[in-house]
């Protein structure tokens, strides 16, 4: 049975897909920003089941079952870093998008300023392929790990399957299908969440029962962090951190290009309410079922704990309804790795140009991007959390900053924004390498880092270009 009901789901996926295509019109226009024409309502669901991918029910969860309630300072990153982002730059990026024509993330950037900045172009499109490549990677892992628990499928079937599904609506309906397919994936990640969450507190007897029973796991097990960081201020230094990751979305072109697709700048407020809604109802789920996973799948040291939630479902669901969990993993990973694989499409189509023109190049694009992503995380060895944090990471500290300082009206030069996503980037890898992120997230340093170069860029600055408009 739960092999019936989670291809059930796969199907119904891939219905929408072809389904909305149907209202696709054949030009690249719709096939990469779906005419600009995209409701409030598609377009939060949209964004945020992109978001909040595969990593949280794969590696955020393991990485809950494993710290404890402490965990929460990634959420409260996640969140509350981007409402600060939405408050100064997601209106900007849709208007910006009306203005210029841009169809990719690259081109906009490029096109911002009123110039026509090429190697900036290429140079954001490079790291856009190169990472969302990376990031796509880890959300068929995430998929794949699912399976493996739960029907004992090799890894590599599940990667398979997630990419047949992906491609099939891709191919057919572009971003379109994406979107209304992504919107269907949001519903059922959080339904699959919310139906483990109340099982556990069921099985417990009730909501005290629940609570008594994770404190009894360990004396830290619930503690915000001041046990495990050794001090409040190492608490609150590692919460802010994570902030920039939160901010670090605006660098991410799979989830702006959302936004570049919304059919109105004026909708941007509308949109935004559904987006934080649905976000803090399922972070809070998901943290919650992530602490429950310990009550009834012991720590035995050699466990993957990014299998916790697959095995959590197993212990406490029947049949049909662990096909719908798994079901709900694999929409969380296909929502994001779809909205991926269309992002470096439009990079090999519109930026490079190295498939050619027409609506049969940008799907031979599409192709290419899905097996890369595949073979990729089919050899790739780092666990989806470790995946996921470095390519999010990277694009946050380079592609971020950039974005940040167009939205608040500063127009640094090409020079000054090449050197700002080299000095952010390197910032940031070098900060994950030397172990410094296991206390606070690299993203901080690396944002940080670039938006100083722009600084001391501006006394160098011969001309107004670089200042901010006022």
């Amino acid at each position: 049975m739960d092999v019936i009901s989670f291809v059930l789901c796969l199907g119904l996926f891939a219905i929408i897909g072809i389904w909305s295509s149907r209202r696709s019109s054949p030009n690249k226009q719709d096939y990469l920003l779906a005419e600009r024409n995209v409701s409030p309502l598609l377009t939060a669901l949209s964004a945020a089941a992109t978001k909040y991918s595969g990593y949280i029910f794969i590696g955020l969860m393991g990485y809950v079952y494993t710290h404890g309630l402490s965990a929460i300072w990634i959420a409260f990153g996640f969140f509350f870093g981007d409402l600060i982002a939405f408050l100064f730059v997601h209106r900007k990026v849709s208007e910006a998008t009306a203005r210029t024509g841009a169809l990719s993330f690259a081109e906009l950037i490029s096109l911002w300023s009123g110039g026509n900045y090429r190697i900036l172009r290429v140079t954001v499109a490079l790291i856009t392929l190169v990472f969302l490549l990376t990031y796509a990677a880890a959300q068929f892992n995430a998929g794949s790990k699912a399976l493996h628990v739960l029907f004992g499928w090799e890894y590599y079937v599940g990667s398979i399957v997630g990419a047949g599904v992906i491609l099939t609506y891709c191919f057919t309906g572009g971003l379109r299908a994406s979107i209304w397919t992504d919107a269907g994936q949001s519903i059922l990640m959080m339904f699959a969440m919310a139906l483990l969450l109340v099982s556990a507190i069921i099985a417990n007897g009730g909501i005290s029962p629940f609570h008594d029973a994770l404190n009894n796991v360990s004396p830290s097990f619930l503690d915000l962090g001041s046990e495990r960081f050794g001090s409040f201020e190492a608490m609150a230094l590692f919460g802010f951190g994570w902030l920039f990751n939160g901010i670090g979305v605006v660098g991410q072109p799979h989830i702006m290009v959302r936004f570049m697709a919304l059919d109105n700048p004026d909708h941007i407020r509308k949109t935004g309410i559904i987006y934080f809604f649905w976000s803090g109802a399922f972070l809070l789920i998901s943290i919650t079922v992530g602490l429950a996973a310990r009550l009834y799948i012991p720590d035995t040291g050699s466990l993957d704990a990014e299998l916790v939630l697959p095995m959590l479902a197993d212990v406490l669901l029947p049949g049909f309804a662990v096909g719908i969990i798994i079901g709900g993993v694999f929409a969380a990973a296909m929502s994001t790795a779809d909205s991926q694989v269309l992002s470096c499409s439009a990079v090999l189509s519109e930026d490079f140009k190295i498939v050619g023109r027409g609506i049969g190049a940008r799907r031979i694009a599409t192709a290419i991007v899905v097996i890369l992503s595949l073979v990729l995380g089919l050899v790739a060895s780092a666990n989806v959390f470790t995946l996921v944090i470095f390519a999010w990471s990277a694009l946050a500290c380079s592609i971020g900053p950039v974005v940040i300082l167009l939205a608040l009206g500063c127009r640094p030069s090409q020079a000054t924004a090449l050197i700002m996503m080299a000095v952010g980037m390197g910032v940031a890898l070098l900060w994950r390498e030397t172990g410094l992120n296991a206390t606070v997230y690299e993203g901080f340093p690396g944002i940080v880092a670039a938006l100083g170069v722009y600084v001391m860029a501006l006394p160098f600055s011969t001309t107004s270009k670089e200042r901010p408009k006022t």
